[in-house]
């Protein structure tokens, strides 16, 4: 069993910042993969379902972003989890808004969700690391967290949130490739692939023939004269 973790702060006043895109995610997964309805429990809301052949554990903390641990905490404690069955998907600083990476341990580079998980299970469970992008200021910073995504970020915020989604049955699985490729078609989908040069699509229509030649452009045959004899056969008819 995997436990799948969309960290943000509980309520609608928070339900469209910056720092709920891993709740935003989670959210998107459990609907596009038919998981069971949301239910109070561990200190937050679950949700159950399969991922492939995987059986996974969504949640959602209610503790607020610093208290994220003493959920993840509760909810591994009863399934008897390890930090290596835990996913935790969060809002990065540090990446361009759209950019997706994961990772396995690591700091939590003052991520206040993952600080808490760190000070109660380890820092060896996996991170998605959804880029919501630096305002350039670190006064800033608590602003731009919890301040709501434009109407401009829904061009790749949707995408985001579609790959993701997509992507979740490799991603539990352990195939951090596939599930970045799977994010990647929906951020940049593939053009459709063009005709080699020379090939029937790319050649030019043949031009239409010319008024008394053929299709290839020769003079039409023009038909035979009529015979002298058939031409005396009618003068003699005709005195007749």
């Amino acid at each position: 069993m995997k436990l799948l973790v969309g960290l943000g702060n509980p309520g609608g006043k928070y339900a469209r910042n910056r720092h709920n895109i891993g709740m935003m995610a989670v959210d998107r997964i459990a609907a596009d993969h038919g998981f069971g309805p949301w239910r109070s429990k561990f200190n937050g809301q679950i949700s159950e379902g399969r991922l492939g052949p995987e059986k996974v554990l969504l949640l959602k903390p209610e503790t607020f972003m610093n208290l994220s641990g003493d959920s993840v905490q509760a909810a591994a404690g009863f399934y008897r989890l390890e930090p290596g069955d835990i996913i935790v998907l969060h809002d990065e600083l540090d990446l361009a808004p759209g950019k997706v990476r994961v990772k396995t341990g690591g700091g939590h580079a003052g991520h206040n969700g993952l600080r808490s998980i760190d000070a109660h299970m380890g820092a060896q469970f996996q991170r998605v690391r959804m880029g919501i992008g630096h305002p350039g200021d670190k006064r800033l910073v608590s602003n731009h967290v919890l301040g709501d995504f434009t109407k401009a970020d829904a061009d790749w915020l949707e995408p985001l949130l579609e790959g993701v989604s997509d992507g979740a049955p490799a991603l539990v699985e352990g195939n951090g490739g596939a599930f970045s490729n799977a994010v990647a078609r929906r951020l940049k989908p593939d053009e459709a692939p063009r005709p080699a040069r020379g090939s029937p699509a790319t050649k030019a229509p043949p031009e239409p023939a010319k008024p008394g030649t053929d299709a290839s452009g020769a003079p039409k045959p023009t038909s035979e004269p009529e015979p002298v004899q058939s031409i005396l056969q009618k003068l003699v008819d005709r005195f007749r």
